[in-house]
């Protein structure tokens, strides 16, 4: 029996935040004893704190997956979305946002409970950000919020790294991965963060062992899962788990792992770095629409790079140019 096309290309399930970027200074994380490039979760008071210390900023829909499918949408691609938000004015903000971007978006809101994540991320002048999570609504996503019938309908379900923490998150995990399956499509993970990775490391690897064929990492991740600092014998051990991986160096590009073979994917050069949020996210959609579409891991990996040379170039997680436009002015086109 031939299997039916998929409606979408990529059905993500991701923790719905809004974030807020303003410009810091290194003292000023110091000052508030945060970890420069780190992410770390907060409560809403000390969220509320923060957000009264830092300069002024701007608000944009995020949340990693979002950023992602976001991406999808401005590449003309098919996407879907799973998070959870709160009936308030961010959770309004965001689902105007991300249906604004052409992504198919209808998990029932939580009207019981904290509001709407939020994301505070100071943004030095080198283009690094530091995070800070209050994730709300965000982390009571669980299994009854998993559309199975979506993610059977979608070539490829991505699911957020970052949602791994609460336990409720990671059966929902689960329960998409095995819709997923039972329908013939494709399971892909991202680490997202090397925090994340140190917390849950464990649990990662046997979830990506038992349930993921794509694996989405930067290099420092991919290294701190097989607690190595040796590149290529952490590739070696990931290559022995997934059928595919993508893996992120900054400005030396990417590299795309499949069995024994490597794909060297060059960064796009020229690049002003203002701000690095959402490159990896962006990246994500380029690679996963490539896949989804059929298109080779070079060129999948191009897409990558693509997209997150336009997002680090200016500030907020999301394109604010017409990726589709800008890949055919690049040569890359998508059937």
């Amino acid at each position: 029996m031939t299997q039916a096309a998929p409606r979408y290309d990529v059905c993500a399930v991701g923790n719905a935040i809004v974030d807020v970027l303003a410009p810091s200074q290194p003292a000023f994380l110091e000052a508030q004893g945060l970890t420069p490039g780190s992410m770390q979760l907060v409560d809403e008071d000390q969220s509320a704190a923060l957000y009264d210390a830092m300069a002024a900023g701007v608000e944009a829909s995020g949340g990693s997956a979002g950023n992602t499918v976001a991406g999808i949408g401005s590449f003309g691609g098919r996407a879907a979305y799973i998070g959870k938000v709160a009936p308030d004015t961010l959770g309004e903000v965001f689902t105007h946002d991300i249906r604004a971007a052409g992504v198919a978006f209808d998990t029932a809101p939580l009207t019981d409970g904290p509001g709407t994540g939020r994301c505070l991320i100071n943004v030095t002048p080198d283009g690094q950000r530091t995070m800070c999570t209050f994730l709300g609504a965000a982390n009571q996503l669980g299994v009854a919020d998993i559309d199975a019938a979506l993610i059977g309908d979608s070539a490829i379900v991505y699911l957020e790294g970052y949602l791994f923490d609460p336990a409720p998150a990671r059966a929902a995990f689960e329960a998409a991965a095995a819709a997923a399956h039972a329908a013939g499509r494709k399971v892909a993970i991202t680490l997202s963060d090397t925090f994340v990775v140190a917390r849950w490391r464990t649990e990662l690897l046997a979830f990506i062992e038992a349930s993921a064929d794509i694996v989405l990492a930067n290099e420092g991740e991919l290294t701190a899962l097989f607690e190595t600092e040796d590149f290529d014998a952490a590739a070696d051990r990931l290559a022995g788990l997934v059928e595919i991986a993508a893996v992120t160096r900054g400005a030396e590009g990417s590299v795309i792992i499949a069995g024994d073979r490597r794909v060297v994917v060059p960064a796009v050069q020229g690049v002003t770095v203002v701000d690095t949020t959402g490159a990896g996210d962006q990246y994500a959609a380029g690679f996963l629409l490539g896949l989804a579409r059929g298109l080779d891991h070079a060129q999948s990996g191009a897409l990558g790079s693509l997209a997150a040379a336009e997002v680090i170039a200016h500030w907020g997680p999301r394109p604010m140019v017409s990726l589709k436009t800008l890949a055919e002015q690049n040569g890359l086109t998508l059937a």
